[in-house]
């Protein structure tokens, strides 16, 4: 085990040339970043888990049930073994071919059974207050200012650059509550992006903890930052999708969409990116572990990439449908990122089915993104 540890923590792969883990110690008048001192964030998120449960009880539980949010899920399809087991055990997507023959089996009509099969994919689906309880729940994530200082300080006297307390505890808070997102996300409401999202969370944890073990806190701290930045925005539009307060949802949708567009696509490749891969090359110079430093943010910069684009696309076919059909331009509750159901399940109907939904319903409109804006989906036809 020593030995898998000592190759593990080789310095030639983690610290710049003529480095060495004893320069990096912490004495009386400084203290330096200390693998062990991750430890910590392991119970820490086990209680940030503990925390949430709680809060969404006692707290989020309450507000929504205030604002009269539904407690109870989509519609249950009436039983049937024969389409059970189809369901179960083939398909939740019967093609044409297969729906004839049920159709000819149950002496049914195709469209009724294109329903019963939506039905019963929708009751996977998470209620209203669930989703409402989660998004408020987010909300009680730390964010800090991002201060704008100069980026080649990052890099000025670097490895040998102190730790400030409260640098040491940002990290420890920060990499407590991506693990419990690591954690959570098997027992969350599954998302239509879950690879995507898992591989964030781990490329993040990653880049945490390899910031803070070679000492790059500084430029480390200025991406956690600006990850956040668009965190609250995002919630909030959700909990007022939720709460059914359309406008202010819209508002706060496209806020959040400019925040994030530009904060993820601007400030981080032209200012934090160029800091990682240009000054810091000329500044101290390229060693394995700053490799892989950069090829996980280059990793965060095609997923920024991703999720605008779905960004865009909402607001596109939102856009679109207010054009058509005068509705609110800015109408993106129709999100179906934070449901099982896929946008192509609700046109199984045709379009003349669409004049059983209230205004506040309606077809899945677009595709989500990062936790943005799962909306209140159409219920079955009643």
């Amino acid at each position: 085990m020593a030995g898998v540890l000592a190759w593990f923590w080789n310095e030639r792969f983690w610290l710049p040339h003529n480095v060495t883990w004893a320069d990096l110690k912490s004495t009386d008048e400084s203290s330096f970043p200390q693998a062990e001192d991750l430890y910590l964030a392991c119970p820490l998120a086990f209680c940030v888990f503990m925390v949430r449960l709680v809060f969404e009880r006692f707290i989020a539980r309450p507000c929504a049930l205030g604002l009269k949010i539904q407690a109870s899920g989509p519609q249950k399809a009436q039983p049937n073994a024969i389409l059970e087991k189809v369901f179960t055990a083939i398909t939740k997507h019967p093609d044409e071919k297969r729906l004839e023959g049920l159709s000819k089996q149950l002496d049914w009509d195709v469209r009724t059974i294109q329903r019963w099969f939506r039905q019963r994919r929708n009751q996977e689906k998470p209620s209203t207050l669930a989703r409402f309880c989660e998004s408020m729940y987010v909300l009680l994530e730390l964010h800090q200012t991002l201060w704008l200082w100069n980026t080649r300080e990052c890099w000025n006297n670097y490895p040998y650059q102190a730790l400030t307390v409260d640098l040491h505890y940002y990290y420890i808070v920060e990499l407590s509550f991506y693990l419990s997102l690591l954690l959570t996300q098997f027992t969350d409401i599954r998302r239509k992006d879950f690879p995507v999202m898992l591989v964030h969370h781990l490329a993040a944890i990653s880049l945490i903890t390899f910031s803070y073990v070679n000492n790059m806190a500084r430029v480390g701290t200025l991406v956690m930052c600006l990850h956040d930045a668009a965190d609250v925005l995002l919630e909030a539009a959700k909990m007022a999708n939720y709460a059914k307060c359309q406008r202010l949802c819209n508002l706060l949708f496209v806020m959040f969409a400019l925040v994030f567009v530009s904060s993820r696509l601007g400030v981080f490749p032209v200012w934090v990116l160029n800091s990682t891969l240009f000054e810091s090359w000329e500044l101290v110079g390229p060693f394995p572990s700053w490799w892989v430093f950069n090829l996980l943010l280059l990793l965060l910069l095609v997923l920024h990439m991703f999720w605008s684009y779905l960004i865009v696309k909402i607001a596109c076919r939102a856009i679109s449908r207010g054009k058509a059909a005068k509705w609110n331009p800015l109408d993106v509750s129709k999100d179906d990122r934070s449901d099982v159901e896929s946008s192509s399940d609700e046109e199984d109907d045709p379009p003349c089915s669409l004049k059983h939904h209230s205004s506040s319903n309606g077809t899945n409109g677009a595709h989500g993104t990062n936790g943005y804006l799962s909306g209140t989906h159409s219920h079955d036809d009643h």
